[in-house]
């Protein structure tokens, strides 16, 4: 298939497919007119590189899921490597709410501080 088809079938833009074959995470196939081809492998792959990267992967996160792929298992995260990745992502996930919550509660005493009786949203 050609990379419009491609990019309708994984819903992304053939600029992106384009992006992700500069980072070597697919490999187009080029036909005697110099079209890039792909296969039906490829619409896994690319599915797999956009819902990673829709919850905050990036691209280099997701080399590991395409190697999986690759290597013929039925799911881009049943291998070690990106069973690793998962709980590196995980471990910053929680991270940033810890962060986050932290910051919440400075905010929250300043608010306090400044509004002594103010009723902040979510709370009676």
């Amino acid at each position: 298939m050609r990379i419009g088809e491609l990019a309708r079938r994984a819903g992304v833009s053939a600029r992106s497919l384009r992006y992700y074959e500069q980072h070597g995470l697919i490999e187009a196939r080029r036909g005697e007119n110099g079209y890039r081809e792909y296969d039906e492998a490829d619409v896994k792959l690319v599915s797999e590189i956009r819902s990673l990267l829709t919850v905050g992967f990036t691209l280099e996160d997701a080399r590991p899921f395409v190697a999986c792929l690759r290597a013929g298992h039925p799911s881009g995260g049943s291998c070690a490597e990106s069973v690793a990745v998962y709980r590196r992502k995980l471990t910053e996930i929680d991270d940033d709410l810890r962060t986050l919550l932290e910051r919440r509660a400075e905010v929250a005493a300043q608010l306090n501080a400044a509004c002594r009786g103010c009723v902040r949203r979510g709370e009676t």
